[in-house]
């Protein structure tokens, strides 16, 4: 996946139509492709007017929440004389999810232009850009276009003679999946245990060194400049039937279909034609049994659900699960369910910060149950209990960690029952051994 797939054409390209163009990284190349256009016309606005034309599009959050931006960006507080921030969450740390890694491989001024823009909207003169300890290719080529943005009076004292001052510093995370939370990224940033923050207060409030901050991802902020160049009502028209879903969304799909990759599809398209049309179905002889739409911390859906189901917003909750970071797993029917939800819960259970109880303890527990299933010594009353456990860890912790390793659990117990009762009947031969 190293090298974006040839276009589909029922792809709509904005984020990824310059994937592949190695031009297109340095500053020249991306003036060339009509870059940094947003940003001048960002900079003859007031700040008000950028947040309404972010308002108008119906630009939502492309990091999982589906807050809508330019909402998020009017609770910054308005002369209140204090130093605000953005921070860019592209620390990309969700199983499943490789959309972010490619924007700033292949478009890195796409994603410092939004970050300039975000910056004037909130009254913000500092940017830090939190990224993926594990992206080393990202973090050079992003170096490099930074040190070109100064070169070029994009970024600086006085961007493109407006008398702004924009300043964009890049931060290197250590690989810690908890630092993908806002809260936990911010503390990371202040040189402290990447732990979740109780809130309130909010970011907005008391974020970054405890004065307002924003916090957008990575393909929300690339998405801003080419809102203002062509406007909001273009961006809004780019829907399929639902209006609160609007402009397109990079999909990562991985898994068990014949090309695998970054997507990019006008949200409402329907997920049956995602896997089937775009990504050219299963492999050879083999049929679709299980999807997980938005990277791993969702629940599953079934064949049924998904050939029902629009990739939208809310056409993803509509069929029991939600879009998420977009990062989809497709599984086929050689996949082994209740393995595959073991090594999600492994994964949780690794990655917790261990500062709440339910999630500390609920992760660690249901790992052993499932290990304990798979190893053929599993329960009849071990179901029931892995749902206890997991209603006990849903909606009751900092942040949603908990919430995100019983989420598989759950889909997978109410969905694959019949594969979880084969172990308990001894039907499946055991995969683990207990030591």
């Amino acid at each position: 996946m190293g090298f974006p797939h040839p276009s589909h054409p029922k792809e709509t390209p904005v984020l990824s139509k310059y994937f592949g163009d190695a031009a297109a990284r340095s500053f020249r190349g991306w003036v060339e492709r009509g870059g940094y256009e947003g940003l001048k016309k960002a900079l003859g606005m007031t700040p008000e007017a950028v947040v309404e034309e972010m308002k108008a599009s119906g630009l939502r959050g492309r990091g999982g929440a589906g807050f809508p931006t330019g909402l998020k960006w009017s609770f910054m507080p308005k002369d209140d004389g204090k130093p605000h921030y953005l921070v860019c969450n592209a620390d990309e740390s969700e199983p499943g999810t490789f959309k972010d890694r490619e924007i700033m491989r292949w478009t890195p001024h796409a994603l410092i232009e939004g970050c300039a823009v975000g910056c004037h909207a909130i009254g913000a003169e500092c940017c830090y850009i939190y990224i993926r300890g594990e992206f080393t290719e990202p973090w050079h080529v992003m170096s490099a276009a930074v040190e070109e943005a100064y070169a070029h009076n994009a970024l600086g004292e006085n961007v493109f003679g407006s008398g702004k001052r924009i300043e964009v510093v890049l931060h290197r995370g250590a690989g810690a999946y908890i630092c993908g939370e806002e809260t936990a990224l911010m503390n990371s940033l202040e040189g402290k245990r990447g732990n979740p923050r109780i809130k309130p207060p909010f970011p907005a409030q008391a974020g970054l060194f405890a004065l307002p901050t924003t916090i957008n991802n990575v393909e929300t902020l690339a998405a801003v400049p080419h809102i203002l160049t062509r406007g909001a009502a273009w961006y809004k028209g780019l829907c399929l039937g639902n209006p609160k879903s609007t402009g397109t969304k990079l999909i990562s799909v991985c898994g068990h279909v014949m090309r695998p990759g970054n997507y990019e599809i006008t949200l409402g398209t329907p997920m049956k034609e995602l896997i089937f049309d775009m990504c050219g179905g299963m492999r050879p002889g083999r049929t679709l049994k299980a999807v997980i739409p938005g990277g791993s911390s969702v629940p599953l859906m079934t064949p049924e659900e998904v050939d029902q189901c629009a990739t939208d917003y809310e056409g993803i909750v509509a069929c029991g699960s939600m879009l998420g970071s977009g990062g989809m797993i497709v599984m086929d029917d050689s996949t082994d369910i209740v393995y595959e939800i073991y090594r999600l819960a492994k994964f949780y259970a690794h990655e917790s910060c261990a500062q709440c109880t339910q999630c500390r303890e609920g992760t660690a527990w249901t790992t052993k149950i499932l290990a304990r299933i798979l190893s053929g010594q599993g329960k009849s009353s071990d179901l029931d209990l892995l749902l206890d456990l997991s209603e006990n860890m849903t909606g009751k912790t900092i942040c949603v960690l908990s919430d995100s390793c019983a989420a598989p659990i759950v889909s997978g117990i109410q969905k694959f029952r019949a594969d979880f009762e084969a172990y308990l009947s001894r039907a499946t031969a055991p995969v683990l051994a207990l030591a």
